[in-house]
């Protein structure tokens, strides 16, 4: 399958610098500690091909796996995850020659949970950065409560508000397609989701209306905390 790089707009550019900026710090802090001293890992969960091309310009962007190869102090290890083979391909260009890269090609639940975070364990004075940027609701909850429950993991996670409009959040949400419900069910990790994104206030006939998608980021970051 030829591969056909991903176009990005400002949003994902500013998104992209953030995680830039924020890497080459954490890095320099787990890298300098010595008593402990703690081995830091990079883990990407939906890494992509490793660059994209700008929607304003037109010239290539790197993504967060260049990013995170180009950080110095290096991390000691890099975990890049992409479900899509063509993605992979590109990725294993990208890795060929760099020691402590791994590549893995399938779903990122399992992966993760399997294979990559027990490379993070607090006892073990490992930690880890983990971008968790699905590329609509592929994630599940049980990954992002298990990152939390270590200890051990910084988190950057992008919450995919647009596949939840699009797909489950609908006005009529009776017609809404039950597997699109089974995996809103899984990234929320239960149905409260409903109660929360829906109101029958403050109209006469006791309809459903949506909430704002401020209201539903909210109401998922205080399920997180």
């Amino acid at each position: 399958m030829k591969l056909v790089f991903d176009t990005i707009g400002a949003w994902t550019e500013i998104k992209l610098e953030i995680i830039k900026k924020y890497a080459s710090a954490y890095s320099m802090i787990m890298a300098s500690r010595k008593n402990p001293e703690f081995y830091h890992i990079y883990i990407d969960a939906f890494a992509g091909s490793g660059k994209h091309i700008s929607k304003r310009t037109g010239d290539i962007v790197k993504g967060s796996p260049q990013i995170a190869l180009n950080i110095n102090p290096p991390f000691k290890e890099y975990h890049f995850i992409d479900i899509k083979s063509a993605k992979i391909v590109e990725l294993r260009k990208l890795v060929s020659q760099r020691a402590g890269a791994y590549i893995y090609e399938g779903d990122c639940n399992p992966i993760l949970l399997n294979d990559v975070f027990p490379r993070a364990k607090f006892e073990e004075y490992r930690r880890a950065l983990c971008l968790l940027d699905p590329y609509g609701l592929h994630l599940n909850w049980e990954v992002i409560q298990t990152a939390g429950e270590m200890k051990s993991i910084d988190m950057f996670l992008n919450f995919p508000v647009a596949d939840m409009n699009r797909n489950v959040l609908w006005r009529n949400p009776e017609n809404v397609d039950p597997a699109d419900i089974e995996r809103m069910n899984a990234y929320w990790g239960d149905e409260s989701w409903r109660q929360i994104a829906y109101n029958t206030q403050g109209n006469f006939f006791g309809w459903e209306i949506k909430e704002s998608n401020e209201t539903i980021a909210l109401a998922f970051k205080e399920r997180l905390q």
